[in-house]
């Protein structure tokens, strides 16, 4: 009879933190046209007026706080509380219009921040932060957690970010459209189920989507289940998505376009790379027309990443070319770099990349499709397909693969494989003191219809090749093709694969 008791005050106790929760939970309304902050908030008719009255308040699991379309507000929403794994807390909008406008006007370092919170998921807003002089380090959005262990569940969702005017130099500290960084040197930090989607981000300067976080092997901490999808990025000069110590990032479904070739000279930039992170999944995503001094590919595998892969991508019109893959020989070995290992480069179309119309900082019309510098280990390219129209100016150079030594040391066990490569021109592969080179059954022609450079007509006329005549991967990069096409705006909606 006593057990019975005890377990149905434990039944009632667990209902009552349930109802609790529900109980105390809020939503709560903001409106610049009618509300005031001495309202309760609560109601629509006692909507607050002020994003500063939301900063005075702490938010609690499962509070909501609606914004209504077509308002807007001046200054920063700096978030504070968390919420739980069953009861995030949720910012979105209300109402019929646009979306509601937050413009922070480069008063501070972003327009929103979230810091050392967690279980937040923000969505439909419009942000600028355009100050009177462009600024090293202005964001749009900032995600910051510092000495907080495991920051849980944050989603950036539907935002549309654009007018940051940021420092162009990256040395100089640059600027963003969305920053997330994890720090501190009391306890180990880093995100868990971050994730970044259907985002339009526009006129952002100096990149669009970037991170800081634990670099060095002897305090690995990488931030887990990170996820940057749907993402529609234009009118950006330099970097496009960058995660920094991560583990099984998934970088998919983004579309980078419309470069803006305003970076100083020297300066570098590509569309999507991971740093400092592994086993990074880069997959049906579409970078066209970067436009970096240097650099300028529309993927890149940098240092201090083991097991990245880059599959179904589309690449075009880029001036730097299709793909980097770097390692700094100047600091390999050492914490902040265990090198660039096991990088897989397969099913990717690149067309028409390699377009630099001046000489780059090594003096040279330098925009080779494949550039692989430093000592990199360990690097399998097969079974993409890469066109090559005529250059439009001759001075350009014409080289499928150049190798470097960044650091004074060159690639090892770089093997490219069942590529098919349609080039009008003679191209090359400039081998230099490259170590354990393999080239083996590549497919290298001169004659295609290169006037025709669709992508599906493109497809269409190698879907019979012997290299992917029912090849699952390649009718898989088929499919995405065609769907890209259909669906040039990639929020919002994915290939159903």
């Amino acid at each position: 009879m006593m057990k019975k008791v005890i377990f149905n005050l434990y039944y009632i106790l667990f209902i009552s933190l349930l109802i609790s929760n529900s109980v105390f939970a809020h939503t709560y309304y903001l409106n610049s046209n009618y509300g005031h902050d001495s309202n309760s908030g609560i109601e629509k008719d006692q909507a607050w007026k002020s994003l500063d009255r939301i900063n005075q308040h702490t938010f609690k699991a499962g509070d909501k706080i609606l914004i209504a379309a077509g308002s807007s507000y001046v200054g920063a929403l700096n978030l504070k509380g968390s919420g739980t794994k069953d009861n995030p807390i949720i910012v979105d909008r209300y109402g019929k219009g646009s979306n509601p406008a937050l413009h922070g006007n480069g008063l501070k370092e972003y327009t929103l921040l979230l810091y050392n919170v967690e279980y937040w998921e923000v969505r439909n807003l419009e942000i600028t932060n355009f100050g009177n002089q462009k600024k090293r380090g202005r964001r749009g959005v900032v995600i910051r957690a510092e000495n907080f262990g495991d920051c849980h569940h944050i989603i950036l969702e539907g935002l549309e970010i654009h007018s940051v005017n940021g420092n162009l130099e990256k040395k100089q500290g640059g600027g963003s459209a969305i920053l997330w960084d994890n720090k501190g040197k009391k306890i180990k930090t880093r995100f868990i189920n971050l994730q970044i989607l259907n985002n339009y981000i526009h006129h952002c300067t100096r990149n669009a989507i970037n991170s800081r976080g634990n670099l060095l092997r002897s305090d690995w901490y990488p931030s887990l289940g990170v996820i940057i999808r749907g993402n529609l990025i234009e009118n950006v000069p330099g970097d496009g998505i960058v995660p920094i110590g991560c583990d099984g990032a998934i970088i998919e479904y983004n579309v980078i376009r419309k470069g803006v070739d305003s970076l100083p000279m020297g300066d570098a930039a590509a569309g999507i790379w991971p740093w400092s992170s592994d086993n990074t999944l880069i997959q049906f995503n579409e970078v066209s027309d970067h436009r970096a001094k240097w650099d300028g590919q529309g993927y890149d595998a940098d240092f201090n990443c083991i097991g990245s892969t880059f599959q179904y991508n589309y690449s075009h019109d880029n001036w730097g070319g299709f793909m980097l893959i770097c390692n700094n020989g100047n600091n390999y070995g050492q914490p902040i770099n265990v090198g660039t290992i096991d990088t897989n480069v397969k099913y990717n179309l690149s067309v028409n990349d390699g377009l630099r119309p001046y000489k780059a900082q090594n003096k040279r019309f330098f925009s080779p499709t494949f550039h692989i510098t430093g000592p990199v280990k360990n690097t399998n390219i097969h079974h993409n397909i890469i066109i090559i129209p005529e250059k439009d100016e001759v001075k350009i150079e014409n080289t499928l693969i150049a190798f470097g030594d960044w650091g004074n040391a060159f690639p090892n066990q770089t093997f490219f494989s069942k590529n098919v490569i349609r080039s009008q021109m003679s191209t090359e592969i400039i081998a230099n003191e490259t170590i354990e080179f393999s080239s083996l059954e590549n497919d290298c022609q001169t004659t295609f219809e290169y006037k025709n450079r669709n992508p599906k007509t493109i497809l269409n006329n190698l879907k019979s090749h012997k290299l992917f005549k029912d090849n699952p991967e390649f009718d898989l990069l088929h499919r995405f093709i065609k769907f890209r096409l259909k669906n040039p705006d990639p929020r919002f909606k994915l290939l159903k694969q």
